[in-house]
């Protein structure tokens, strides 16, 4: 693969070119020159789009396809193609699947899925058996496998001597556990924010402190285990509080945000749109202005697009019978646009690939080429026709966008959209 990048706005706040319009040279996969008005040789592709933009590839740390067990949600070859044209060269695959994803065969199988891709996959193995909460999964043969940490996806771990004997086992190996805080028991049965529009639209709520005592717990199971927590989506202003606090104490925590909850609050239930049904839920405006206050003072690491499909039959019924969860690779750049800078928005998407010893590719001549190519202003609504995935409960359908992805280029190659 040899291209020639024409006139790209260059976005790396650490690099010599950085805002700068340059022309970038790829020859065989490898960065081979970066410069102003570069020569276009022979048997090189030029690559030269309207206010092109480029960075370093983007990282998402919450994805499901459904593979293996539900294919018809989605693959992982269609997926990992979504996520290429997203923006997205590399994704942090969770299980949602059946069988999970709690051995070293599961992960091979899901590995060998993904083995053609331009996007990288990177798998979160289960924490525990089968992601039940019971016993703790087969955690070294599966660090032996490759996985990037463990995790139950969106389940809480309600044995807190469990938590403890997995910070302390993965410490041998500088595992990093995902845990998603919720208390059962405040939970409950509810299903969406406890507020004033669940109690205006008669829906049992998810108080703000069932996330928020869940992890009090889990930062007071940390400290005393000096383990490394990442909380995959947080919601509410004081789970950014309750952070900030132990960050200070040098707790090695780091969190999420979706990009649902930076841009939406429980204020769009009122038309019972089963896509808003997402877990944990949508919050406040209040909740949300401190999320994007969390990104901004660094507080918040990474930003995920939370992608989560689901089928159409799981979606088409009564609220509170509808299956949570939301697609969100193919809106996630242009709905972060409408609320954070540019620059933010990248830093976010990039910025921790070494914190779970991701290779980090940074834009220099020598390395390897994995980039993301974009313009940062165009305007356009989210339709069905921008869906990729199989699956389209979409939260974000007819909202405005600022902002669209060409494509990336990585692994040697380059997807971009038509």
């Amino acid at each position: 693969m040899n291209l020639l990048l024409k006139n790209a706005t260059l976005l790396e706040s650490q690099n010599p070119f950085h805002k700068q319009q340059v022309d970038i040279e790829i020859t065989d996969g490898i960065i081979s020159k970066i410069g102003k008005n570069l020569t276009i040789k022979e048997g090189f592709e030029v690559i030269e789009k309207e206010n092109l933009h480029i960075s370093q590839g983007w990282l998402d740390t919450s994805v499901v396809f459904g593979e293996p067990g539900f294919e018809t949600t989605e693959t992982i070859e269609n997926g990992l193609k979504v996520a290429a044209k997203s923006g997205f060269t590399s994704v942090f695959l969770h299980s949602n699947t059946h069988p999970a994803i709690d051995n070293q065969a599961v992960i091979q199988f899901v590995k060998s899925k993904a083995q053609n891709s331009i996007s990288n996959l990177h798998v979160v193995g289960c924490l525990t058996k089968n992601s039940e909460g019971t016993d703790l999964a087969e955690l070294f043969d599966m660090k032996n496998a490759d996985v990037v940490a463990f995790g139950d996806y969106k389940k809480s771990m309600s044995n807190a001597n469990l938590l403890k004997i997995a910070f302390q086992y993965v410490a041998n190996f500088n595992g990093i556990l995902f845990v998603q805080p919720m208390n059962k028991d405040l939970k409950g049965k509810g299903f969406v924010n406890e507020g004033e529009v669940s109690t205006k639209l008669g829906l049992k709520g998810i108080p703000a402190m069932a996330e928020e005592i869940e992890i009090e717990r889990n930062i007071a199971v940390l400290e005393y285990t000096n383990g490394k927590l990442h909380i995959p989506t947080i919601t509410t202003k004081n789970s950014v509080d309750l952070i900030a606090k132990a960050q200070a104490k040098g707790l090695q925590i780091t969190c999420g945000v979706s990009v649902n909850n930076l841009v939406l609050t429980d204020e769009e239930l009122v038309d019972f749109n089963s896509n808003t049904k997402i877990y944990p839920p949508l919050r406040t405006e209040t909740d949300r202005k401190a999320l994007i206050e969390g990104i901004l003072n660094n507080v918040i690491s990474v930003i995920t697009s939370d992608h989560c499909p689901i089928n159409i039959e799981q979606k088409q019924l009564e609220y509170d019978l509808a299956d949570y969860g939301s697609i969100g690779l193919e809106s996630a750049f242009g709905a972060l646009q409408t609320v954070l800078p540019t620059e933010v928005i990248v830093a976010k998407f990039t910025a921790t690939k070494s914190y779970f010893n991701i290779e980090n590719n940074t834009i220099t001549e020598g390395n390897k080429a994995e980039l993301t190519l974009f313009n940062p202003n165009e305007e356009w609504i989210f339709n069905k026709e921008n869906i990729l995935s199989f699956s389209k409960n979409s939260i974000m359908l007819g909202k405005k966008m600022k902002g669209k992805v060409y494509g990336i280029i990585n692994n040697s190659n380059i997807l971009l959209n038509e």
